[in-house]
C-alpha cells in the first residue's frame, strides 16, 4: 500500500511540475515535453522490471531484490523534493524508475510463490493484492495534491518520501511471513565469466547513453518514443532468449509462445489507460470543469478516481472469479474483454468533444474512469496472475517481467501518442484510438481456442 502512496502521489503531481511555470513552482517546460517525459518515465518503471527480473533470477532472488528496490525507490522520492531543477528530476525519476520497476516484478513473483501452478484462488488473490494496493493510490495523490496547493510541488514529492519509508518498516516488520528459501536465493546464478560481461554491457551502456544527451539526439520531447523502441527490443530479446533456452520443456515453450498475442493486446490497453498520466492530466487541467460543491478541485485529483473504483470494485471480481471457478472466462477472454471496454471509454469522450475550456461535467470524467476500471480488472491482476502461471521453472521471474514489459510498451506509446492530442480537436483523436482498441479486443477474442491450446492446460 505505502510504496503505490508515494508511487501514485509524486506520479498525480509529475506532469504538472514539469509544464507549469516557474512562477507556479513548475519547471516551465512545454505540454509536448511534459507527456514525453512522463510516458518516458512510465515506461522505463515497467522496463526495469526487465533488470528486477533478471536480477532476481540471477544474482539476489526475488524478495532480496523486492528489499533493496524499497530502499532507491525512496532515495529516488528524496532526490524529487531536495534536489531544485532538472536535476531532482532526473536523479529523482531514474531511481524511482528502476526501483519501481523491478519492484513490481519481485512482489509478483513473491506472491505466486504462495500458491500451487493450478490453485484456483491465484487470480482472486492476485485481485485482493491489487485492491490492497490500490487504497495507497487513492489516498496518495489526494494528500500530495493537498500538499501541493499549500505549500509546492517539493513538499508533495517529500509526502511520497515518508510513504515509501513508512511501508519500507512495514515490509521489514513483516518480513518473515513473504520469505522462503524459494525466493531468497538465485534460481540461476551468474557465473564469475557472465558477470564480467554484464558490468561490460553496463558500462557500455551508460556511456552511449552519455554520448546520446550531449549531441543532442536524446531530449525531453523524443524520450517517449526512444523508451517504446527500447521496450520493443528487451520484449523480443526476451522472447528469444526465453523461447529458445535449452532449460525448459516443449511444454514451457509453447506456454510462453502463447503470451505473444496476450502481450500485444495488454500493450495496446496500457497505451490508453497509461493517458491517465499524459492526456487525462490536460484534460483535467483544461477541459475539465473541477469545481465539485462549490470547491476548486486541483487536476491531480482525477488521479484518485480509479483507486476508488478499484477498491471498491477489485473484491466483487474476486468473489465473482472465485465463486466462477472453472467456469469463470479464460485469460484470452479476459484479455478481451479489457481492451475492448478500454477503447469503449475513449470513445465515450466524444459526447463532450469541441466544447468550451472548464465545460466538462467533473461527473463525466468519473464515468469514463469506471470504465477504465472495468477494463482494469478484466486484464491487469489477471495478467499478473497468468504470467506467474506461463513461467518456465528456470524463468519465473523474467517470465512476470515480460507481462511487465508490455505495460513499459504502453505506457511509454502513451507518451508518444499523446502528442496528437489537440484539446481544439479532440474528437478524430479519442475516435481512432477508441476503435483501435476495440478492434485488437475483438480479434483476440476470435483466436481464443489456438491460444488456450498452446497454453498447454492453463486457462
Amino acid at each position: 500500500m505505502w510504496e503505490r502512496f508515494s508511487f501514485y502521489g509524486m506520479q498525480g503531481l509529475l506532469a504538472f511540475y514539469i509544464y507549469y511555470s516557474v512562477t507556479d513552482g513548475g519547471l516551465g517546460m512545454s505540454e509536448a515535453a511534459a507527456t514525453s517525459i512522463v510516458g518516458a518515465y512510465g515506461g522505463l518503471v515497467y522496463l526495469s522490471s526487465v533488470l528486477g527480473g533478471w536480477i532476481a533470477d540471477r544474482v539476489l532472488g526475488a524478495e532480496r531484490t523486492l528489499l533493496t528496490s524499497a530502499v532507491v525507490i525512496m532515495l529516488g522520492h528524496i532526490a524529487l523534493a531536495v534536489f531544485p531543477g532538472g536535476v531532482g528530476l532526473a536523479v529523482g525519476l531514474v531511481c524511482v524508475a528502476l526501483g519501481a520497476g523491478s519492484l513490481k516484478t519481485t512482489t509478483s513473483t513473491v506472491l505466486g510463490d504462495l500458491y500451487d501452478r493450478g490453485d484456483a484462488r491465484r487470480d482472486a488473490a492476485f485481485s485482493i493484492y491489487y485492491m490492497g494496493v490500490n487504497i495507497g493510490g487513492l489516498i496518495g495523490p489526494l494528500l500530495t495534491s493537498a500538499i501541493w496547493t499549500w505549500q509546492g510541488f517539493h513538499w508533495g514529492f517529500g509526502l511520497a518520501a515518508i510513504g515509501m519509508a513508512l511501508g519500507l518498516v512495514q515490509y521489514l516488520a513483516l518480513r518473515r511471513h513473504t520469505a522462503s528459501p524459494s525466493n531468497r536465493t538465485a534460481p540461476n546464478p551468474l557465473s564469475p565469466r557472465e558477470r564480467r560481461i554484464w558490468l561490460t554491457v553496463v558500462v557500455a551502456a551508460l556511456v552511449v547513453i552519455g554520448i546520446s544527451v550531449v549531441a543532442g539526439w536524446l531530449r525531453a520531447e523524443n524520450l517517449s518514443t526512444v523508451v517504446v523502441a527500447l521496450t520493443v527490443i528487451a520484449a523480443v530479446s526476451l522472447f528469444s532468449v526465453i523461447g529458445s533456452s535449452s532449460r525448459i520443456t516443449a511444454d514451457e515453450r509453447s506456454r510462453v509462445l502463447s503470451f505473444i498475442p496476450l502481450f500485444v493486446a495488454s500493450a495496446v490497453f496500457w497505451t490508453l489507460f497509461q493517458q491517465q498520466f499524459t492526456v487525462l492530466a490536460i484534460y483535467a487541467d483544461q477541459r475539465l470543469n473541477r469545481t465539485v460543491f462549490g470547491v476548486e478541485l486541483p487536476p491531480s485529483v482525477v488521479t484518485s478516481i480509479n483507486p476508488v473504483f478499484i477498491i471498491v470494485f477489485a473484491g466483487v471480481f474476486a468473489a465473482l472469479w472465485t465463486r466462477l471457478g472453472a467456469r469463470q472466462p479464460s485469460a484470452p477472454v479476459k484479455f478481451a474483454m479489457g481492451t475492448v471496454i478500454m477503447g469503449i471509454a475513449f470513445l465515450a469522450f466524444i459526447p463532450f468533444s469541441g466544447g468550451a475550456d472548464g465545460s466538462v461535467p467533473f461527473l463525466a470524467i468519473v464515468l469514463i474512469l469506471f470504465l477504465f476500471t472495468m477494463a482494469e480488472l478484466c486484464l491487469s491482476p489477471v495478467g499478473q496472475s497468468l504470467a506467474t502461471k506461463l513461467s518456465p521453472d528456470a524463468f519465473h521471474s523474467q517470465m512476470v517481467a515480460l507481462y511487465f514489459l508490455s505495460i513499459a510498451l504502453g505506457s511509454a506509446a502513451a507518451g508518444t501518442l499523446s502528442g496528437l492530442y489537440d484539446t481544439r480537436n479532440e474528437m478524430p483523436y479519442f475516435l481512432l484510438v477508441g476503435l483501435a482498441s476495440i478492434a485488437v479486443g475483438v480479434t483476440l477474442f476470435l483466436l481464443r481456442t489456438p491460444i488456450l491450446r498452446m497454453m498447454r492446460g492453463v486457462r
